[in-house]
C-alpha cells in the first residue's frame, strides 16, 4: 500500500492521540497522557504540528474529544461506520484543503483552515489520512493490539494485513516467547 508521506505523518499522530488515552483494562491502570495543558503542548511539539499558537483549557479538552472520536473510528465495525465517524470529524473542522511545503517537508497538503484550532487540525489532517484508508478500502488495518495487557490503537501496514500487535511495548516478542517457553515446557513433560 503505497502512502504519500504527509499520510503517513497523520497516521502516526492520530494512533499517538488515541494511544494518549488512559488504559482501563489492562493490569496496570495506564493513566491518560494528555492530562493537562503541558502534556498537549509537548504533545504538538513531539509531533510537529504546525500553526498551533498558545494552547489553553478549551483546547485541551477539545482535543480530548478528537481523540474519544478517531477511538471510535478504530472501534468501527465496518466501513460505512468508519465513513460515516470520520465525515462527522473532518466536516466539524471546516476542511480547506491547501498544498504547501515548510519545515524540511516536500509539497503536501493540510486540510485544515489557516488558524485552526489544534483539535480542528488534528481532526481535518488525521481524519483525512483515515479516510484514505478507508477510500482504499483497507479499514480492517485500523486495529487494536490483541495482547491481552494491551490494547493500543495501530494501523497495520503490513502487506499482508497479518500484524497482531503494537510495535510500543514489544507485545509480540513477549507473546512470541511465552508461546515458545510453553511449547517447550510441555515437549520437556511429555
Amino acid at each position: 500500500m503505497l502512502i504519500p508521506h504527509d499520510t503517513r505523518i497523520a497516521l502516526d499522530t492520530v494512533v499517538d492521540l488515541v494511544n494518549t488515552a488512559p488504559d482501563g483494562d489492562a493490569a496496570e491502570v495506564t493513566p491518560d497522557a494528555l492530562a493537562d495543558i503541558s502534556a498537549l503542548d509537548a504533545f504538538v511539539r513531539d509531533h510537529r504540528i504546525s500553526g498551533v499558537e498558545q494552547l489553553g483549557v478549551r483546547d485541551l479538552r477539545a482535543v480530548l474529544d478528537v481523540r474519544k472520536r478517531f477511538a471510535d473510528v478504530f472501534a468501527a465495525p465496518d466501513a460505512p461506520t468508519a465513513a460515516a465517524l470520520i465525515n462527522r470529524l473532518v466536516a466539524g473542522a471546516g476542511t480547506t484543503p491547501q498544498l504547501t511545503d515548510h519545515d524540511g517537508y516536500d509539497w503536501h497538503v493540510h486540510y485544515f483552515a489557516p488558524g485552526a484550532s489544534v483539535a480542528d487540525h488534528l481532526a481535518a489532517d488525521c481524519g483525512m489520512a483515515l479516510a484514505f484508508i478507508v477510500v482504499a478500502g483497507e479499514q480492517e488495518r485500523l486495529r487494536r493490539c490483541e495482547a491481552p495487557d494491551c490494547g493500543r490503537a495501530f494501523v497495520d501496514l503490513s502487506r499482508n494485513r497479518s500484524r497482531r500487535y503494537c510495535d510500543s511495548r514489544t507485545c509480540g516478542n513477549r507473546l512470541h516467547v511465552a508461546a515458545y517457553r510453553a511449547r517447550r515446557k510441555e515437549a520437556a513433560a511429555g
